[in-house]
């Protein structure tokens, strides 16, 4: 009986040195992550692949349904046709960063919701202050009137560097009335004669009231904080601008740099969130 006890023994320790082997070989797959050491002093992002990563669960923007009423239509992406006066091709156009919608009859909706008065708009501009362009941004009311008001104008400079950039609505003009929809247009002649046409981006902003609940909570939140919160509420501009400033403050932090990507992908704009978030220009 222990001549036959030996060799089986012998078999059982070969059989488990090679399973462990087996399981030391197998690779690892790990899922990308962001390189907040390769971040730049202006928060753009870079992606590092095959990296374990341990950022915390990122939010999810919930995206409201699009009023009744007639569609707000838009455009999210610059496209105009270039010519010999046309505008300089670069590898991104200019965009809108603000959710949209594609119908099934091809038609683009550009809307989203703010809580505020006087609220801001991010586009990412490829364009730079050496171009002669000339950029404006106009906000109008009624956006389904044909005699819009129009309650905004400003002329853009462009920045030193491709990256996105921010444009808010002064105190010293009309304040965004509550359920009320304005348009807003973000322009760019790249032809002073305009014989070319522009490359533009549009879209609607409504202002809307949160609940006294959501209000009391978001007066004690502290800043990603509140950035889930109007996420979470569908309010993309707060959400959007509140998320921006923690960026531009904390460049080098991989959780918020995360957000951003998170954000900008649940509305289909992942070619733009690794650019760099510019400093505010008067």
């Amino acid at each position: 009986m222990n001549s036959n006890a030996q060799p089986i023994k012998l078999f059982l320790v070969v059989a488990f040195s090679c399973t462990n082997l087996l399981v030391s070989l197998t690779p690892v797959l790990a899922k990308p992550t962001l390189d907040s050491s390769r971040s730049d002093a202006y928060g753009g992002l870079r992606l590092r692949p095959q990296t374990k990563t341990t950022l915390a669960q990122v939010t999810t923007f919930n995206q409201p349904p699009i009023p009744p009423g007639p569609a707000p239509g838009g455009r999210v992406r610059g496209g105009a046709k270039r010519g010999p006066a046309g505008c300089k091709i670069t590898k991104l156009d200019l965009t809108a960063l603000v959710p949209f919608t594609q119908e099934a009859n091809s038609v683009v909706n550009v809307w989203g919701q703010t809580t505020v008065e006087h609220p801001s708009w991010f586009f990412y501009v490829p364009y730079t202050k050496d171009l002669p362009y000339i950029v404006e941004f106009v906000l109008q009311e009624d956006p389904d009137s044909k005699d819009s008001k129009e309650i905004y104008r400003k002329a853009i400079a462009l920045p030193d560097k491709p990256g996105v950039i921010r444009v808010s609505l002064p105190t010293n003009t009309p304040a965004l009335a509550v359920d009320k929809q304005y348009r807003w247009f973000f322009t760019i002649n790249c032809d002073k004669e305009k014989n070319s046409p522009p490359t533009y981006v549009e879209g609607v902003i409504k202002r809307v009231n949160l609940s006294a609940e959501t209000v009391k909570e978001l007066e004690t939140a502290e800043p990603r904080k509140r950035y889930a919160i109007y996420a979470q509420k569908g309010i993309w501009y707060e959400a959007l601008t509140t998320l921006a400033e923690l960026r531009q403050k904390n460049p080098q932090d991989a959780a918020l740099q995360a957000e951003w990507l998170n954000l900008l992908r649940s509305i289909r704009l992942d070619d733009v969130a690794a650019e760099s978030i510019l400093p505010v220009t008067p």
